[in-house]
């Protein structure tokens, strides 16, 4: 075989060389365009779903601190009616007192130092 017969050869082994390594390349880039997007619709899912979480972790946040805020506004109605009922019961045992100091002075003043000389004994031990 002659040198141009064999450069010939030569020349269309390299170009069919050439187009087998640029259809492998765009093969090599269909695949990677391909995972990129497939990856990329996965990671789009992955936030929405973690938005969606999100926004469920919050609704139930909130609706959990309403619940918290209604029933400390509950006990805080229910101590306050307690309070005004003690006061109003501590008027009502004041105001008793006070009659009975009037209508038996002799009597109430007898207790008092009674109940004073007894004190005195107990907390003097």
């Amino acid at each position: 075989m002659s040198k141009q017969v064999q450069t010939q050869e030569a020349e269309a082994e390299a170009r069919a060389a050439g187009r087998r390594i640029e259809e492998g390349a765009e093969r090599f880039k269909q695949a990677t365009s391909s995972a990129v997007a497939s990856t990329k619709d996965a990671v789009e899912r992955a936030a929405d779903q973690v938005e969606e979480s999100l926004h469920r972790a919050t609704d139930k946040a909130a609706g959990a601190a309403t619940r918290a805020t209604d029933k400390a506004g509950e006990l805080g109605e229910r101590g306050r009616a307690a309070y005004d009922r003690t006061v109003d019961r501590a008027d009502e045992w004041l105001e008793q007192a006070r009659d009975y100091v009037r209508e038996k002075p002799v009597q109430a003043v007898a207790i008092a130092l009674g109940a004073g000389w007894l004190l005195g004994r107990l907390l003097r031990r």
